[in-house]
């Protein structure tokens, strides 16, 4: 779909200058942008990148000289990864056709609500709501009960089971699967995983008489809030008696999982390979980076930043950063990291003096 320059740099709440009645349809890197294309040269190091492709337009940086660059007119972003926010936001058309497609399934009793698009292949259970404006890709599986809010988009291979409820313009990206039961099993007797909790490895283990695992059913079902994101192949399991949680405006990285009776706040992010163990709540503003880590049955604070890779094994106050495994403050998971790399210089010296 073709912008001008004036209508993106509104949409951005930008300065445009020069010929801002010029039509761009898409954007592009500087040295791959043709003459439809808004170049994105929002740095300076970018600026010179601009003379190897036929940009007549781009967004630059604050301060730079657009006619100098061979521009016809410019758009100054002070804030570059907002403006592509808000670009790439104006730029998107998802699309997977008007109305309901003739090779969906839709059980009788399911109930659209006025301006959704559904895809071929996809299934819609018992009882299942979807509210206005929300458009559903093809193969999708919708289960009973399920509630799906207004202007949601659901992209292919979305799994909603069972009594999933979904806010306003949730976006689910390919695979993602909500609702599954949670990882929950008991023995007979108290099993190995148990005793060396509870004794902190001080007991020798052995095999116990019965060491059949009996499953607990999740029927808590899975909330999810307004305008959360969810990434490709990313799981949030259902709750066992109460539903499990992720708050308005969370975004979820690809590949992360989110366990059984979970409580996630509102506005957090948790990164690609994150993993969340079952009742642990997670307050808001939370940052949990990529292969972080949170044991189960733990509460960490509003404004809480988990570094890559931390393993968070106890509570965490709120506004702390953690780092490491064990998870730390960030100045002593530092200081730990410095001494450690001081200790062949150490020994090296200690040696001499023998």
């Amino acid at each position: 779909m073709a912008h001008s320059i004036k209508d993106i740099a509104t949409a951005l709440g930008a300065k445009a200058v020069g010929d801002t009645a010029l039509v761009v349809n898409a954007a592009a890197e500087p040295g791959q942008a043709g003459p439809d294309a808004l170049a994105l040269a929002m740095t300076p190091i970018y600026g010179a990148a601009l003379q190897n492709g036929q940009a007549q337009a781009a967004v630059l940086w604050e301060g730079a000289d657009w006619q100098a660059l061979g521009l016809k007119a410019a758009i100054f972003a002070p804030r570059a990864r907002l403006a592509m926010a808000h670009l790439t936001q104006m730029l998107d058309q998802p699309h997977v056709g008007d109305g309901i497609s003739p090779h969906a399934v839709i059980d009788p009793s399911a109930n659209i609500g006025p301006d959704v698009a559904i895809g071929a292949f996809t299934v819609i259970g018992p009882g299942a709501e979807i509210a206005a404006g929300s458009w559903i890709a093809d193969h999708v599986s919708i289960g009973s009960g399920v509630s799906v809010g207004e202007a949601c988009h659901i992209h292919a291979g979305v799994r909603l089971q069972r009594d999933v409820r979904l806010g306003a313009r949730v976006i689910l990206q390919p695979n993602v699967v909500l609702g599954g039961d949670g990882f929950s099993f008991v023995s007979e007797t108290p099993a190995n995983v148990e005793i060396a909790r509870e004794t902190l490895g001080n007991v020798p283990l052995m095999a116990p008489e019965d060491a059949t695992w009996h499953r607990i059913h999740s029927l808590g079902g899975v909330i999810i809030g307004d305008d959360v994101e969810i990434g490709a192949n990313a799981t949030v399991d259902a709750g066992t008696i109460r539903a499990t949680q992720v708050g308005a405006g969370t975004k979820i990285d690809n590949l992360v999982q989110v366990g059984h009776n979970v409580i996630v706040g509102a506005d957090c992010l948790l990164c690609a390979q994150a993993g969340v163990a079952g009742s642990t709540v997670i307050g808001d503003r939370v940052v949990v980076g990529g292969k972080a880590g949170v044991a189960d049955n733990l509460k960490v604070g509003d404004d809480v930043v988990l570094g890559g890779g931390a393993v968070v094994l106890s509570n965490v106050p709120s506004g702390r950063v953690m780092m490491g495994y064990p998870a730390t403050k960030m100045q002593t998971h530092i200081d730990s990291y410095k001494a450690l790399r001081r200790l062949p210089r150490l020994l090296r010296d200690l040696t001499k003096r023998e």
